[in-house]
């Protein structure tokens, strides 16, 4: 088994947060089925076990997929200008 290209991380990961923009959870199939391009379901499986071992993402009701990752510009300003405490 080959490790995944980062374009191919970073598709999975944008159709993610596409998605759950929308308001829809998709869960893992239909995740798969909405992607761009066809990959092998392996290498989408080892994706998503990556982005849950960075906690980027978790499993909520029904085993659908929540975008968890702060990538929200304000609360992103707010941790850069918090008191450091070590």
């Amino acid at each position: 088994m080959h490790s995944p290209k980062l374009g191919t991380m970073l598709m999975v990961e944008k159709q993610i947060v596409d998605t759950i923009k929308k308001a829809e959870y998709p869960t893992r199939m239909q995740l798969w089925r909405s992607l761009p391009k066809g990959m092998e379901y392996q290498t989408f499986k080892q994706i998503l076990d990556y982005l849950e071992a960075s906690n980027k993402i978790i499993y909520g009701k029904d085993n659908r997929i929540v975008w968890v990752a702060t990538d929200n510009p304000k609360l992103r300003e707010l941790f850069d200008r918090s008191v450091k405490l070590r």
